[in-house]
C-alpha cells in the first residue's frame, strides 16, 4: 500500500498493517557487523560504518534494518553509536532467532525470544524496537511458540510491530492463526526469484508488507564486481563459497550486471541502482534493504530511492533472464 506522503527521497510507503511510512530503500546493516563470525563480509572499520549510516540518514533514508546475529551483536552496537551522534530518528528494525554460545557457534532457536529482545534493546540503546522480526523459521516446529512470544512482546510494548523473515507461505499461514504479520523480509533479486511464484502474491493478498534483502545479490549486481575481485576476497568473506560467485554462475551473473550497467548509463546511475529498481518494480514489494559499508557506497545507491525502470527497460532485463536462465 502506498500513501501520498512525500519525503526528500520521494513517496513514502506504508508497511503492511502498520503506521510505519518507509522510504523506498532502507539501510541494511549486515556487512557492518564486521568479520570473525560465520556469515561475515570481512573486516570492517566501525567508523566507516557510522559514516555510511550518517550519509544515508542525511540523505533522507528513514529506516535501518539489522539483526542480533550480525557480528554477534556488534552490528546493533554500531547502529546505536551512529544514532547517538545524529539528530535523525529513523525507524530501527532488528531480528531474532539466531543465537550463539561462548564459542561463537550459531544455532537457530525460537525459544529464547524474550531474552533476545532484552539484549537487542540494550545493544541498540532504545526503549522500543519499531519492527522485530524472526530471522529464520527454524526449527520449523518452534514457529508457533516463537510467533506467540513475538505477539506477547508487541502487547507488552517492547516492540511496535512484528514481522517474519524467510518464511514460506505455509509458515505465514500458521503464524497468522496466532497474530497478524506486519511484514515479510525475503531475499529477492533478479538472480534469486524464488519468492515470485507464491510468497509475494500471498503477501500482497494478505496485506503483508515486503522489505526484500539482497536486491544486488550481495554485491554481484553492483557493476563493481569482477572475477578477479572474487578471487581476491578474504577468507572471512562468506561470498567466496557462495554458488553465485563461482563458475558457471559467476560469468552469467557478471554478464547480467553488464546489461544493468548499460541501462544505468542511459540515466547516469549504476548497475546496482538498476538492480534495486528492478525489485521495486514488483507491486508486492514495499521497500528494499540496501547495504552500505562506506559513505561512498551509500552515495552510489541512493538514486535507487527515486529511480524507476521504464517498461521497455524492464522487458529488456526480462528477456535476458529468459534467455540466460
Amino acid at each position: 500500500m502506498t500513501t501520498q506522503t512525500e519525503s526528500q527521497l520521494g513517496t513514502l510507503h506504508q508497511l503492511g498493517d502498520s503506521d510505519l511510512q518507509l522510504t523506498s530503500i532502507g539501510f541494511g546493516a549486515w556487512a557492518i557487523g564486521g568479520g570473525d563470525w560465520q556469515f561475515a563480509w570481512g573486516h570492517q572499520e566501525d567508523q566507516d560504518s557510522i559514516d555510511a549510516i550518517h550519509r544515508a540518514l542525511d540523505a533522507g533514508v528513514n529506516w535501518i534494518d539489522t539483526a542480533a546475529v550480525y557480528g554477534l551483536g556488534h552490528s546493533e552496537e554500531v547502529v546505536a553509536r551512529a544514532l547517538k551522534s545524529t539528530s535523525h530518528k529513523p525507524y530501527v528494525f532488528t531480528k531474532c532467532g539466531m543465537v550463539w554460545d561462548e564459542k561463537r557457534q550459531i544455532t537457530n532457536s525460537l525459544k529464547h525470544i524474550r531474552r533476545e529482545v532484552e539484549d537487542s534493546l540494550r545493544r541498540l540503546q532504545v526503549d522500543v524496537i519499531d519492527l522485530y522480526q524472526i530471522h529464520w523459521p527454524k526449527p520449523d516446529d518452534e514457529v508457533e511458540e516463537g510467533w506467540t512470544a513475538m505477539a506477547e512482546l508487541k502487547q507488552q510494548g517492547k516492540v511496535r510491530y512484528i514481522g517474519a523473515s524467510n518464511f514460506s507461505v505455509d509458515q505465514m499461514k500458521r503464524a497468522l492463526k496466532i497474530a497478524p504479520i506486519t511484514s515479510l523480509q525475503p531475499p529477492y533479486s533478479m538472480i534469486n526469484r524464488s519468492v515470485e511464484a507464491e510468497i509475494l502474491p500471498f503477501c500482497q493478498q494478505n496485506h503483508i508488507g515486503v522489505i526484500n534483502y539482497s536486491p544486488m545479490q550481495s554485491g554481484l549486481l553492483t557493476g563493481a564486481m569482477t572475477k578477479e575481485r572474487v578471487e581476491k576476497m578474504p577468507k572471512d568473506d562468506f561470498r567466496r563459497n557462495a554458488a553465485n560467485f563461482q563458475s558457471p554462475r559467476l560469468e552469467r551473473n557478471l554478464a547480467l550486471a553488464g546489461l544493468l550497467g548499460e541501462i544505468g548509463s542511459r540515466h547516469g546511475v549504476t548497475a546496482g541502482v538498476v538492480a534495486i529498481a528492478w525489485t521495486l518494480h514488483n507491486p508486492a514489494v514495499t521497500a528494499a534493504i540496501v547495504g552500505g559499508r562506506s559513505a561512498r557506497q551509500v552515495d552510489g545507491t541512493l538514486p535507487a530511492a527515486t529511480f524507476r525502470l521504464t517498461e521497455p527497460e524492464f522487458l529488456e532485463i526480462q528477456t535476458f533472464l529468459v534467455e540466460h536462465p
